[in-house]
């Protein structure tokens, strides 16, 4: 009781944040928005450290894919558990549980001493932003009434835009002028900051009624998920010789298997389950579920490879490599209000349109990057890119939710981001495959297309010998040594460029698909409107 008087009386002495005021739900929103940016920036913030944590660690790409993976996948299990947690426990605590539990994941990320315990503390910290993001969404849906929750969800994304921007250009002076650890340590006080405005800002919410735990649900779903993604990622990896008729990516597959029929089974049983499929009854909302699934595969599946080509391929540092990021967030920044802003007056299928196809362009044009790129044509396709996320996810969402009752929000916005964070999973796991695979595809033909004995490679080895005498001296079969190592590794960093450039146009293609379910929704402004205030 003296706990919450004394909380009753410090938002009562603050006119700003008494309930009642017109600018709490600003205030409110403004720190959700926090926790916003510290998951989204924890999901960019590590693509331009792989390069010196692979290092550090001594592993390569089909490992290091897993501290993203890792991420994305309890990230996306937490999803749908998040409902029950805050109609359960409150709003207020669930969130403040969330920020806890991101920035204890983020301290000991730090603390690492192998590529395995930073996997695990990695799933610390990605739970914390399952809860986070979709109760912080439900809130924001809440406190907002319908005809403003455009706007306020395009300031929302404002936060995910500035993680975009300053996630990466952060990390790479953390890591250039500190070490890799240091992009983890950002989010601490960052955290606790968070967590005081939760408690003096938010105050608490409980539904009426609150249904029980769906365990079966849960276990079955993770299973699910972490085996599917396990035998996806590990097909081709170095370790697995049997390639995908191993039996380890045999017995993967017939889990996840298992795990999804029992899901199934479970969810359409029991009376309270874990997702409730029957959300997807909504047109629009399973339709727009879809397109995020697509999305996500070809965003986020694409996501690592840019920093991985520029640091691998064009030898930027970890901080040129987040500056050239720098402009994406801003250009999204800009738009996402803006478009929920028409998102609010027109058919918000219009700016989704022109978001998916401006992305798909952005992804097809980095299908063309090169050991001998420019600036400009590095910077073209994220300046699309940019300008389509901010036009993209706020009309997205707002189609999603509008025939959501308010009871059932939480569950929905729930539903809604483990999809796309699902697609994102499959995206890592996916491309990061495709990646090996298109590499030794490339080295292979790159290695047959070279004949030793013809005049031009004796011409150019000739060449690379009198450079290298030149420049660390040597002589006779030393020279030689040197020259046909400095060969191979050209034609395995072009070998790499090429595997890249592969994987963008498949996640382009990816992309386009998501066109198809769009023409497919169907929404009428006025009618939604009238529906919601009715639900409400």
């Amino acid at each position: 009781m003296a706990k919450n008087s004394f909380h009753t009386k410090l938002a009562q002495s603050i006119p700003s944040l008494h309930y009642e005021h017109s600018s709490y739900k600003w205030w409110v929103l403004a720190n959700i928005m926090v926790g916003t940016f510290m998951a989204v920036l924890d999901s960019t913030i590590v693509n331009v450290g792989l390069t010196k944590i692979m290092t550090a660690f001594g592993t390569d790409v089909d490992k290091i894919e897993w501290v993203l993976t890792a991420y994305l996948l309890v990230f996306a299990v937490m999803l749908p558990t998040s409902g029950w947690v805050a109609d359960h426990f409150g709003y207020k605590k669930t969130y403040g549980f969330a920020l806890f539990l991101f920035t204890l994941g983020s301290f000991l990320c730090s603390l690492s001493w192998n590529e395995d315990a930073l996997i695990a503390f990695r799933l610390i910290q990605g739970s914390g932003a399952g809860f986070m993001m979709p109760v912080g969404m439900a809130i924001i849906t809440r406190e907002f009434p319908p005809e403003k929750r455009g706007i306020a969800l395009g300031f929302w994304g404002i936060a995910a835009a500035a993680s975009v921007s300053l996630g990466p250009m952060i990390g790479g002076y953390l890591i250039d002028n500190f070490n890799w650890q240091a992009i983890f340590d950002v989010n601490v006080p960052v955290g606790i900051l968070g967590m005081i405005a939760t408690f003096i800002i938010q105050r608490e919410y409980k539904t009426e009624h609150t249904r029980s735990f769906d365990f079966a649900g849960f276990i079955s779903m993770t299973v699910f998920l972490s085996f599917l993604l396990l035998g996806l990622s590990n097909g081709n990896a170095s370790w697995n010789t049997g390639g995908w008729t191993s039996p380890f990516i045999l017995t993967c597959f017939a889990l996840a298997i298992i795990g999804f029929v029992v899901f199934l089974a479970t969810d359409l049983t029991v009376e309270h389950p874990l997702i409730e499929l029957s959300l997807l009854k909504d047109f629009n909302f399973s339709v727009t579920n879809a397109i995020l699934f697509i999305f996500g595969i070809g965003l986020f599946g694409s996501t690592f490879l840019l920093p991985l080509y520029l640091e691998n391929s064009l030898n930027y540092t970890a901080l040129q490599a987040g500056l050239v990021f720098f402009p994406v967030g801003v250009i999204q920044a800009i738009m996402s209000p803006i478009s929920g802003f028409l998102a609010d007056k027109i058919n918000p299928k219009i700016p989704a349109f022109i978001g998916i196809v401006l992305l798909a362009i952005s992804l097809y044009l980095n299908n063309f990057l090169s050991l001998y790129s420019e600036q400009s044509q590095i910077m073209l396709p994220l300046y699309l890119r940019g300008l389509a996320m901010g036009m993209l996810f706020t009309p997205l969402s707002t189609i999603a939710l509008a025939g959501i009752p308010r009871p059932k929000m939480a569950q929905a916005s729930g539903l809604f981001n483990v999809i796309r964070q699902i697609g994102g999973s499959f995206g890592v796991a996916i491309l990061g495959t495709m990646l090996t695979r298109r590499v030794i595809f490339h080295t292979a033909i790159n290695g047959q297309s070279v004949d030793q004995y013809s005049p031009t490679f004796r011409s150019i080895q000739n060449g690379i010998q009198g450079f290298v005498q030149q420049s660390n001296g040597g002589s006779g079969s030393q020279l030689l040594t040197k020259s046909k190592v400095l060969i191979a590794q050209h034609l395995a960093n072009q070998a790499f460029v090429q595997s890249v450039d592969d994987d963008f146009l498949i996640a382009a293609g990816i992309t386009f698909l998501c066109l198809v379910p769009l023409f497919f929704l169907r929404y009428r402004k006025s009618k939604n409107r009238e529906k919601i205030a009715a639900m409400e």
